[in-house]
């Protein structure tokens, strides 16, 4: 029972007696009323932490102006520490702090983090000369990063704490509420999810500052916080509701000591002079000689011996808020009378969700079934990575359309050169390689003309007039002919012309590709996050002994810390020119893991843990019943042999007395 003994201490003339007795939670409609505290805490939580994530990305690219792949790099680093700290988390809360005050430490953590991030999308506090751009970008980066070292703290380590707490508050005759709760627990979280990818990317574009009007990062960042202070004052207002267990030590230290020992005794008994072990797991039998917990241990092993090539799932998936947001910022998001902002495209990842994962539990799963097919949950994570490997085919095949319209840009060993005829007639330029330009009265090149070589012949007229322009690798520069093209021609890297007569030309068009385009990828990596990510809790669920769930848990979300570390590494040493070759490298990448994956799942073989243990707890009573049977045999003897001495003793007696 989760309900606690309460005692009153009662007088009675001068000695004191104890009244004790248990009280119970105060219920609604069957549910304890201190879970609606806690759905709250989630719901808002959850806001906070997808809301300020939507537009992180951006944020790194337009507010403090580093490249993709930086921006990249830092988002994934980001993620992979939220996924990384639920395993601090578990062990703070199972072995010292408990459930309860882990998350209250940890929220107040988070919090200032998200505060910290509000305060770091003010340009206004460094911008001195109030031109609109910070003066201090140092003070900025410092200060986000902060927020976002709290805020991975924060949230990574009351992810294990919360769902567990939740669970807590019920007794063992609540097991049909305690799965709605569940339920409704992972509705709030992608309720959260949906909600604050809407809002927050709308508040980003608004305009805010004192001095200059910016894009509104510090709005975008402060309404999580607001949230997550909600969130906070929710949860503690439940306090005096909760039950709130003691902490009983951590399982998963346990189990990391035992698999030390057992390779450390393995490792001193590495002689052939000693006999081989069915298992080298079974060498911790010197020290625990508890053969239930190195089976379970065994069972963990075998399930976590699977996930190794599931990072690489997660590596695709995350991506979606980094280089998915960034490809959309290159498109169009006009739908009509409704304008969709980059980062608002991550909607379609918790709508089609909520929409799938009923569709495909009541409808798909049973007429596969129908048909005969045993689809296995190991088999419906190959097909999830399969899907998710396709997404990012489909994203890369949009790339390749997006890049048709993109200007191409010089690279660091060449230079650019555009044409711009200042006169009143139209001119024949003769450039190398025997290419003719007709430029049109006040008016310029089409395109940029790109040169490897500093130095460029250009000829105009007849007789030709020739002049020798130098150029700057890396940079695009725009040569000025005069209306008469003997005196000095101009060449410039930016324009700032006021003569009416020039005529007005597109640097850069317009987004013409469509963010329509991305909702087949999203809805590729949606469906296979259902068949990949709501399988794997439930495979490893099943596959876990009863006390080592939380260590399957935690191994779990260390995939996808994982994952986002594969991500920061291809980031920043792969460095591909062009985004279209990275998304396809990504997705072969994949098919490579699934295929692997296949084959381990298919020498797998599905275990009862329940079952198993079930077996050493009849081995164990078998056992003991043994021993109590030696104990009753050896009393008998022991009786036997008094009563034999007693016999002895008696005719001995008998024998001096006759003597006598």
């Amino acid at each position: 029972m989760n309900s606690e003994l309460q005692c009153v201490k009662w007088w009675n003339s001068t000695e004191p007696f104890f009244l004790c007795f248990s009280e119970q939670s105060k219920v609604v409609c069957g549910y304890p009323i201190s879970i609606f505290f806690i759905i709250v805490n989630e719901f808002c939580e959850r806001f906070s932490y997808y809301g300020m994530r939507a537009v992180l990305v951006l944020y790194f690219k337009y507010f403090l102006q580093w490249d993709d792949d930086l921006a990249t790099s830092i988002y994934h680093t980001f993620v992979a520490l939220c996924y990384l700290t639920p395993i601090l988390g578990a062990i703070v809360a199972d072995s010292w702090l408990g459930k309860f005050k882990t998350i209250i430490y940890l929220s107040v953590v988070y919090a200032i983090g998200q505060v910290a991030m509000a305060v770091s999308a003010m340009h206004d506090i460094t911008d001195s000369d109030r031109d609109g751009t910070p003066n201090n970008m140092t003070f900025h980066v410092v200060l986000s990063m902060v927020g976002l070292f709290l805020i991975a703290l924060g949230t990574g380590g009351i992810k294990p704490c919360v769902a567990a707490f939740g669970g807590d508050q019920f007794d063992d005759h609540q097991e049909r509420q305690r799965r709605t709760f569940f339920s409704v627990f992972y509705l709030c979280i992608n309720g959260g999810s949906l909600l604050s990818t809407i809002i927050t990317p709308i508040l980003r574009g608004q305009t805010c500052g004192i001095y200059s009007q910016q894009k509104c990062y510090s709005l975008a960042f402060g309404v999580p916080a607001a949230l997550m202070v909600v969130s906070l004052v929710v949860f503690i207002a439940g306090s005096g509701m909760y039950y709130k267990a003691k902490p009983e030590g951590n399982i998963m230290l346990s189990v990391c000591k035992c698999i030390g020992f057992a390779i450390k005794n393995r490792y001193r008994h590495r002689s052939k002079a000693y006999p081989k072990r069915k298992h080298w797991m079974d060498w911790a039998e010197e020290k625990y000689d508890v053969r239930l917990l190195i089976a379970q241990i065994k069972m963990v092993l075998k399930v976590l011996f699977l996930y190794i090539p599931l990072p690489m799932f997660w590596t695709l998936f995350d991506q979606k808020g980094s280089r998915w947001t960034l490809q959309a910022t290159t498109m169009d998001g006009n739908f009509g009378q409704l304008v969709i902002q980059p980062d608002q495209m991550q909607t379609f990842n918790p709508i089609l969700i909520l929409t799938l994962v009923p569709i495909m539990e009541s409808v798909v799963y049973p007429l596969i079934k129908k048909c005969g097919f045993n689809f296995t949950p190991l088999k419906r994570m190959t097909v999830g990575m399969f899907l998710a490997a396709l997404a990012f085919v489909c994203a890369g095949v949009v790339q390749l359309q997006i890049d048709k319209t993109l200007p191409i840009f010089p690279s660091t060993s060449e230079s650019q050169l555009k044409l711009l005829n200042m006169g009143n007639n139209q001119l024949e330029v003769h450039l190398p390689n025997n290419f003719t330009v007709n430029l049109p009265p006040a008016q310029a090149s089409e395109e940029y003309f790109t040169y490897k070589e500093q130095e460029v012949s250009i000829s105009i007229g007849n007789p030709p007039v020739t002049e020798t322009v130098h150029l700057v690798k890396g940079q695009r520069q725009t040569l000025l002919i005069p209306p008469t093209i003997r005196e000095e021609w101009v060449l410039v890297s930016n324009m700032n012309l006021c003569q009416e007569s020039i005529t007005e030309v597109e640097e850069i068009k317009p987004n013409s590709i469509h963010m329509a385009l991305q909702i087949p990828q999203y809805f590729l990596i949606t469906a296979g996050e259902v068949m990949f990510s709501v399988t794997g809790l439930e495979f490893s669920y099943s596959q876990a002994p009863s006390n080592m769930k939380a260590v399957l848990q935690a191994g779990w979300l260390l995939t996808n810390s994982v994952g986002n570390f594969i991500v920061l590494i291809v980031a920043e040493i792969a460095k591909f020119p062009k985004k279209w070759a990275e998304f396809f490298l990504f997705a072969s990448l994949l098919v490579a893991v699934c295929v692997i994956f296949s084959i381990m799942a298919y020498f797998y073989t599905y275990i009862d843990p329940m079952e198993i243990e079930a077996q050493f707890s009849q081995e164990k009573d078998e056992d003991e019943e043994d021993e109590d049977e030696k104990d009753k045999m050896r009393k008998t003897e022991e009786q036997m042999v008094k009563r034999d001495s007693v016999k002895s003793n008696d005719s001995d007696n008998a024998f001096k007395l006759s003597k006598m």
